[in-house]
């Protein structure tokens, strides 16, 4: 999973899939969810995100898998 913040657009993408998305469906103003062909989710758009989430605070919690820092 990987978190992108555009702030020159306040959007939050939170990618939870690497397979394209063939879908996308508007759930709640500004909160798209994109599906792959097979209906599973694939990532979910939050517009004007700083308005809709606290973005000063990520909290993992009880993760699975070990965690690799990245840098971009």
């Amino acid at each position: 999973m990987k978190l992108n913040y555009y702030p020159e657009t306040d959007s939050l993408y939170i990618d939870l899939s690497s397979k394209p998305s063939k879908e996308s469906i508007e759930i709640s103003e500004g909160v798209v969810i994109d599906y792959d062909d097979a209906g599973n989710i694939t990532g979910i758009d939050i517009d004007n995100a700083s308005r809709k989430i606290n973005l000063n605070e990520v909290i993992l919690n009880k993760i699975p898998a070990q965690l690799q820092a990245t840098t971009a």
